[in-house]
């Protein structure tokens, strides 16, 4: 709210004194109305003035910090549409083995994370990716057991959605030849199509992830603590954690969120979202969408239709041109999801759901179209998580339904490094369709997937805009007809994540009355001549709630 005094002071003399002037610099507000600024003033947490350099000087007190931005460009605070908050603070402190380039690189990591880590915990983390690391052929067991064997070691591919055990972690979850399938994931096996070969595909995680140690208070503080200051730094204000932890561990965040909230210690605004088979826990208390403050909110659930591309479970209509036999796999049933979704919205909460292959989109869609009808019209805001790979004629059904395409754009560089090996040309072409999808109405909402993908928002900016894959063996873009502008990137990384939860009304552009939450950057990605260095770009200054939490010395 405006303070009275500026309602009511005569025009020619200052209202108020702000408490923070940024100016002389390059400012897009994301405001349609009033697209481009020079200065921004703010008093407390609120934008009150938003204009040129002599308009908003002219509130400057003998108190007002001035911050010259030197020219260079200001935009609204960036807002992670998904990421997972903890698990990228706690990636921080384990092994990472994304980037190891062949096999002796792998070990070698294993093995000195091994030597520094006590005897007692188990090695989690990894993130490691064997498309490149082991030239797409799977690791096993045995793979790791050449350089770690005398403890239990467990860890993910950098998609979350296959992870890796030693023989002394299958030897302790007691996963044999005998051990049968796990509804909505895979227990791969040696070529004798019996003996377990150590990976664990999505459901089939869960017989070793329920032996792994849950994470103290003190390792959770730590991990939140440490994650704060990676989205301060990558320009991050407010992010929708997309949780993903125990129970246990969901309640343990849930306290230190607030009370760091409550002792002004958060720098970026969180919402966290429940596993949506446990959506019960927030309806049977009462709670609805957006319930908390400025700082920290609940009320949404996520949930999961599939896999993911690269670990060969994101569920296709067709077989994968990899593998005949396969097309993915449903981690939660259609029906049961159909169910969930129906319940948790007639409770008032908000729902997104994880779908990834073009048969789990077209029937989440499908779903979310029958909850709709049945539950009744209103402000729902569905959402679908990733959108990575659909039918062309499922495009336009976005709009038509109100369905939000929640996705991250580094995805499209990442995984085009290898995602035609795995279903073809064809359907790569209709995939992370930001483009198509803009085209027919949707509306977007971009965010990290941090700690699948980094946290670098310029990144995924860059990756929208050129599509450019890791590899680098698209200069030009990968199925380039797909790519979007700066303005539209930025848009669905600031309004369109903001719409999503439902907070446009106070996030998401640079306007009077909003949230004093902005960013500077070190180069106008918005000038054509910076199109090839939008990923070397740096954020500059991070302002959270007319405060600055971070500034690049």
């Amino acid at each position: 709210m405006l303070p009275l005094l500026l309602l009511l002071a005569p025009a020619a003399e200052p209202p108020v004194a702000a408490d923070l002037i940024v100016h002389n610099g390059k400012v897009w507000t994301g405001d349609t109305k009033h697209p481009d600024a020079q200065a921004v003033a703010v008093w407390r947490d609120r934008i009150i003035k938003v204009g040129t350099h002599a308009e908003v000087k002219a509130l400057a007190g003998s108190n007002t910090r001035l911050i010259d931005l030197k020219g260079q460009r200001l935009v609204p605070g960036f807002y992670d549409s998904h990421l997972h908050f903890l698990g990228g603070g706690l990636s921080l402190a384990r092994i990472d083995l994304k980037d190891a380039k062949d096999e002796s690189e792998f070990g070698k990591r294993l093995m000195a994370f091994d030597k520094n880590t006590s005897r007692e915990r188990w090695i989690v983390g990894g993130l490691w990716d064997h498309d490149r690391t082991f030239k797409g052929e799977l690791p096993t067991a045995a793979t790791i057991d050449r350089y770690v064997k005398d403890r239990p070691v467990f860890i993910r591919r950098y998609d979350g959605h296959m992870g890796l055990a030693n023989s002394a972690a299958l030897k302790l979850a007691g996963i044999t030849a005998n051990t049968k399938e796990v509804p909505g994931g895979v227990i791969y096996r040696l070529a004798d199509g019996k003996t377990p070969s150590g990976v664990l595909k999505d459901n089939a995680m869960s017989l070793v992830e329920r032996l792994i140690p849950e994470p103290g208070d003190e390792e959770i503080l730590e991990a939140v603590l440490a994650a704060q200051k990676a989205t301060a730094e990558s320009g991050i204000t407010s992010a929708q954690d997309l949780d993903g932890t125990s129970a246990e561990t969901r309640r343990k965040l849930f306290r230190i969120y607030q009370r760091l909230a409550r002792e002004g210690k958060l720098t970026c605004r969180l919402d966290l979202r429940w596993p949506i088979a446990f959506h019960k826990e927030l309806a049977n208390a009462g709670l609805t969408a957006d319930f908390g403050n400025g700082f920290v909110r609940v009320g949404g659930v996520k949930g999961f239709m599939d896999g993911s591309l690269g670990s060969s479970t994101a569920k296709m209509f067709a077989p994968y041109t990899s593998d005949a036999k396969v097309t993915g796999v449903y981690v939660t049933e259609p029906d049961t999801m159909r169910s969930y979704i129906r319940s948790a919205d007639a409770a008032g909460l908000d729902v997104c759901v994880h779908a990834i292959g073009d048969q789990a989109n077209a029937v989440l869609l499908d779903l979310f179209a029958d909850v709709a009808k049945q539950n009744g019209a209103k402000d729902r805001r569905f959402r679908i998580e990733h959108v990575q790979h659909l039918r062309p004629e499922d495009y336009k059904r976005f709009k038509e339904l109100g369905v939000i395409a929640s996705m991250q754009p580094y995805h499209v560089v990442d995984d085009g490094r290898w995602a035609e090996n795995r279903i073809g040309a064809m359907r790569c072409a209709s995939s992370y369709a930001y483009r198509s999808l803009l085209d027919a109405g949707a509306r977007l909402a971009f965010g990290s997937d941090w700690p699948v993908a980094p946290l670098d928002v310029c990144a995924g900016i860059d990756a929208a805009v050129n599509r450019r894959t890791l590899d680098g063996k698209h200069p030009n873009g990968w199925f380039p007809e797909q790519r979007i502008t700066v303005a539209e990137a930025i848009e669905a990384y600031t309004l369109g994540s903001a719409f999503a939860g439902h907070q446009e009304k106070d996030r998401g552009t640079i306007a009077v009355g909003k949230l004093a939450d902005f960013v500077l950057l070190s180069r106008d990605i918005f000038n054509p001549a910076e199109k090839d260095k939008i990923a070397d770009t740096k954020v500059l200054l991070t302002v959270v709630g007319g405060k600055v939490v971070f500034e690049r010395k």
